[in-house]
């Protein structure tokens, strides 16, 4: 690797750690190859090809430096859509639901019966009904919100709207998840959709990308075993026409935050700064748009979003 100032190496190894700055550059380093056939060797516990340590021709630091620049700059953009779509949802969920009984969150008659019933799982008995109350409970009383600790003190019972404050993202999800149909259905009426297990989908994806994003893990190349799936017949997705390689990888994500974040804000211009982000990319060998999930290496198909 080439690295034009070695005490700037130094002092961004110092401050940022080597393992950490290895996950930028790995996808540099040559691949291992079989002599005979000249394809990449794989790893028998991952099936992931096996790297050298050498790098490719034209690996520079600095362009290391810049793609973890690069991923900061995406992990915040992600997290100010995801902050919109949480907040909406909270909100959505505690109209809709809260409607019909204020405590109507720690009461399993609003929750499919699959989930309240007990399973075995590893040989223990499980209840993920149980198993939720007791997690968003937890996080209730541990909560130092205004208005939370106020109901506690005066010994009054927390309403859903108030008790939202204090649920973390995949505490929303799994509620949603978990819902009975009629309450999923006014909920997803809201986003203009019409199929619960495929926004349940979306919205486990999207807390794991907030995860990864408020632990400030590496996200730009990152892909999942499970690719979503996306609503074909709507047009917005007909026209982006997203193969198994997007819908595995970053660049699907984005299209579903987007699509959920343009029913909310109508007028936002997210999509063009992740557009104008993803379009300035380091490049450093071997870290490609592909990676991102992107159709092809010209960079954002802005078209497709009319952008």
């Amino acid at each position: 690797m080439h690295v034009a100032d070695s005490t700037r190496a130094e002092r961004k190894l110092a401050q940022v750690g080597y393992y950490r700055l290895s996950g930028y550059w790995y996808p540099a380093r040559e691949f291992d190859r079989d002599p005979l056939s000249n394809q990449p060797r794989t790893c028998r516990i991952t099936g992931k090809p096996l790297r050298r340590d050498i790098f490719a021709d034209g690996a520079s630091f600095d362009d290391v430096v810049d793609l973890y620049r690069f991923d900061k700059h995406l992990r915040l953009l992600m997290l100010d859509a995801i902050e919109r779509l949480e907040v909406n949802l909270k909100t959505v969920i505690a109209h809709v639901v809260g409607y019909h009984d204020p405590m109507a969150y720690a009461d399993a008659r609003f929750i499919k019966p699959k989930y309240t019933r007990d399973f075995v799982s590893h040989g223990k008995v499980r209840n993920k009904w149980n198993e939720w109350e007791a997690k968003q409970r937890e996080l209730l009383n541990r909560s130092n919100e205004d208005a939370i600790r106020w109901h506690r003190l005066s010994g009054r019972p927390v309403p859903f709207w108030v008790a939202v404050e204090a649920w973390d993202f995949g505490t929303l999800s799994r509620y949603f998840e978990m819902l009975l149909g009629s309450y999923q259905n006014q909920v997803l009426a809201r986003f203009g959709l019409d199929h619960a297990q495929i926004f349940a989908r979306w919205l486990q994806e999207i807390n794991l990308l907030r995860n990864r994003c408020a632990h400030h893990t590496r996200i730009w190349n990152q892909v999942s075993s499970n690719p979503l799936s996306v609503l074909h017949v709507d047009p917005f997705f007909a026209t982006l026409n997203l193969d198994k390689n997007a819908l595995a990888r970053p660049y699907g994500l984005v299209c579903i935050i987007w699509f959920l974040l343009k029913k909310l804000a109508p007028n936002s211009d997210w999509i063009d700064k992740v557009a104008d982000l993803v379009d300035r990319k380091p490049g450093l060998p071997g870290c490609t748009f592909a990676a991102f999930g992107l159709p092809a290496e010209t960079g954002f198909p802005r078209e497709a979003f009319g952008i």
